[in-house]
């Protein structure tokens, strides 16, 4: 698969830093802040853009990749926060502390085509082994700068990059759009053996958006139906709604995050 990105270069004093970024806006992608657990609305293009992002941050350990979507979200009534990611190789050794000076750094950024492969499918994957008291292959999550950082190894990254591609592939049959939002999603659990310093994140298909800016919205429910993991009934339950997406004219004002992007393969 390609992807185009941008990518971008800055030194925080002798330390260089790449900073990869999707050459395109991800509008339909809103990560929030839900306390106990983050929760994600994406439709089919943003989840397929991101599983490509995952397995770019498996196969670029001196780079950061970012995703700055925190613009496509407001702070909902039950107070979640829209959030912009940052994946990145734990032996980057990258201080979140530094995210907003590096962020502030960064350009224009130059263009750039990869060739990525498709992820591991799920049955290649040693579950069991993640188990194992032994195992140090784990997530670990940092909040800064309105960013959540999620920092792991190589391998986890790529065998965790099939719930992208696999949501975008069941969402469109299973909950068309207008047909009052049958949930389906993916998640990181905590029982999944993937999870260290971090919290459960739950990623669900919204094929349905609201494109009401938030003075339109003030009282009203609707937009992308999402809420908390779901529970040991099964991954297909209703959701409540949470923050919505800012439409595009009210995107247009809202400053638009210093960020960038780099590194191949």
């Amino acid at each position: 698969m390609n992807l185009p990105v941008t990518l971008h270069q800055a030194r925080l004093g002798p330390v260089g830093f790449t900073v990869v970024r999707p050459a395109r806006p991800l509008e339909r992608a809103v990560l929030l802040d839900r306390d106990r657990y983050l929760d994600a609305c994406l439709d089919q293009e943003a989840a397929e853009r991101i599983g490509a992002l995952w397995l770019l941050a498996a196969r670029s350990p001196r780079a950061l990749v970012h995703l700055p979507i925190r613009g496509n979200g407001v702070v909902g009534e039950d107070g979640a926060r829209p959030l912009d990611l940052v994946l990145l190789h734990h032996s980057l050794q990258f201080a979140p502390s530094r995210w907003k000076e590096l962020r502030g750094r960064l350009g224009p950024g130059r263009p750039r085509t990869l060739s990525l492969p498709q992820p591991p499918e799920p049955a290649a994957v040693d579950h069991a082994a993640r188990h194992h008291r032994e195992n140090r292959d784990l997530f670990h999550q940092h909040l800064h700068a309105e960013t959540l950082f999620l920092t792991g190894s190589a391998k986890l990254f790529r065998e965790t990059a099939h719930h992208f591609p696999d949501l975008a592939r069941r969402g469109p049959g299973r909950a068309p759009a207008g047909s009052g939002h049958p949930h389906v999603c993916a998640e990181l659990h905590s029982n999944d053996g993937v999870l260290g310093n971090a919290r459960e994140m739950h990623f669900a298909y919204c094929p349905d958006w609201e494109w009401a800016g938030p003075a339109e919205r003030r009282g009203r429910t609707g937009g992308p139906a999402t809420g908390p993991p779901p529970a040991a009934g099964g991954p297909d339950q209703p959701r409540q709604s949470g923050a919505r997406p800012l439409s595009a004219s009210a995107r247009s004002k809202a400053p638009a995050p210093a960020g960038a992007v780099s590194a191949g393969p």
